[in-house]
């Protein structure tokens, strides 16, 4: 198909806003050309954390904010014949298509299809020694092995729509293949014209951070000013058959899309910029070319590509222990070394952990307001420092970090931490801590052929997913 093609980011990271996607929606469909909407809500960390969830429920483990994001757009998508692709299945994308499928009941589609990818977790294919079949030898000793997630690209997802699939559910996908699937679904792109591949995952990587592009991570008062950042708009790509690509922005949101903007999210976390590595291809940025195309319009073209990686990349997840933090503020005369000397004191008190880390935080965590103007009116300073003559900081918050390899080890130290409250030193307050399951992860290449054997798409209805729960969601 000849006719461009909209494709729009609701989410750039698990957490994000959830309140943005709707005029992302509405201005994809008051466009009227085919369109698509993504949510990009997967880092390592976040799947890492996912793989924790699911070791403790069977039914958790996907985006925690999924309901969120999507109930206020999805049934406004199915009926517009807008697809929704997200990665927001995280460690357990069937539990996820489920709540889909309840959602879109709710929003009286029973009978969306809904489509799932499985096949990036690839543990079994792992050998427990040290997941040598993979090629990876880093584990840590003793370590509990979790899972191993590869970077599957775009291709089932494009294999998902082309079955007519309205939701496209996936675990750890890369993020640029989000876009890339349905741009390929839709213009029928060969997998081996590389340098539209490329163009489509430029595409992607430009809108995957959502509102990095459209002057979030770029404002900077004074230097690079941004205005209405409170509404930020999120990113839409009108994007050509030969790939070139306008970025913009829905009318009159707040944020700004300028060469700049594009400039510093096209860098952003490129390692090489003539070879950056996707599952999909070889992108090569050298030669794009970044030109204003009206307000808050950013032309983008240029992009070159070599065939895929023979590899896959691949994020492996062991049990990291325990991370307990505790923190109590030091305020007044001296505050300063009675921060320090506590610092002391839990460095030879906390027995059994493997690190300790204190920081001394000079912020206003007791004297300033809300608005932190409560010490420039008491000292005529925005400083957090007290008058003049009396010493050091007027407001120090000592933070402690430990790592240990068991919960009870952990928990003793944030024991130590609430002690000082009476064993000192001075006028220690506001104690507090917290306590959670690490996991450690590091990445490695593994091979491409026996991991994309093992991808699957399944495509069924929400009422077929859902079961019950759809039932009662239609009659409700």
């Amino acid at each position: 198909m000849t006719k461009d093609f909209l494709i729009a980011c609701g989410a750039g990271f698990s957490g994000d806003r959830t309140d943005v996607a709707a005029p992302l929606v509405e201005a994809l469909v008051a466009d009227g050309r085919p369109a698509a909407l993504f949510f990009e809500s997967l880092g390592e960390r976040t799947l890492a954390l996912a793989h924790i969830r699911r070791s403790e429920a069977a039914d958790a483990g996907y985006e925690p904010l999924l309901a969120e994001m999507l109930a206020p757009v999805l049934g406004r998508c199915l009926e517009a014949g807008i697809p929704i692709v997200g990665n927001f299945g995280a460690a357990n994308p069937p539990a996820a298509a489920r709540l889909v499928a309840t959602l879109a009941a709710s929003a009286g589609h029973p009978d969306a299809r809904i489509a799932t990818l499985a096949g990036d977790e690839v543990s079994m294919l792992a050998d427990r020694a040290g997941f040598d079949a993979l090629g990876i030898d880093r584990s840590p000793r003793g370590a509990r092995h979790l899972a191993a997630n590869a970077y599957l690209g775009a291709r089932p997802i494009a294999e998902a729509l082309s079955q007519g699939a309205q939701v496209v559910v996936t675990g750890r996908v890369a993020d640029p293949a989000l876009a890339l699937g349905p741009l390929v679904h839709h213009f029928g792109w060969s997998w081996e014209d590389w340098d539209r591949i490329a163009a489509g995952t430029l595409v992607g990587h430009l809108l995957e951070c959502g509102a990095q592009v459209t002057g979030g991570y770029f404002a900077d008062p004074g230097l690079k000013e941004v205005p209405g950042l409170e509404r930020l708009g999120f990113p839409i790509a009108e994007v050509r058959a030969d790939g070139r690509a306008v970025i913009t922005k829905p009318p009159g949101s707040g944020g700004l899309v300028s060469p700049a903007t594009v400039k510093e999210q096209l860098l952003y976390e490129i390692h090489d910029p003539a070879a950056y590595l996707t599952p999909d291809v070889v992108l090569d940025l050298t030669e794009v070319s970044v030109e204003t195309a009206g307000a808050d319009r950013v032309a983008v073209s240029g992009a070159r590509g070599r065939p895929r990686p023979e590899r896959l990349k691949v994020t492996v997840s062991v049990d990291g222990g325990w991370l307990g933090e505790g923190e109590i503020s030091y305020a007044g005369p001296n505050a300063e070394a009675r921060a320090r000397l506590a610092l002391g004191v839990l460095r030879k008190r906390c027995r059994g952990v493997e690190r300790l880390r204190g920081d001394l935080i000079g912020i206003g965590s007791v004297f300033a307001d809300e608005a932190g103007s409560y010490l420039a009116d008491r000292h005529g300073s925005g400083a957090a420092a007290w008058p003049s003559g009396t010493g050091g900081f007027a407001d120090v918050r000592l933070r402690v970090a430990v790592e240990t390899t068991t919960r009870e080890a952990a928990e003793s130290a944030l024991r130590e931490v609430e002690a000082l409250l009476c064993c000192g030193p001075a006028a220690g307050g506001g104690a507090r801590g917290a306590l959670r399951r690490r996991i450690n992860t590091w990445s490695a290449l593994a091979p491409r052929a026996p991991i994309e054997a093992r991808v699957e798409v399944t495509l069924a209805s929400a009422a077929e997913l859902a079961g019950p729960a759809a039932a009662e969601a239609v009659d409700d």
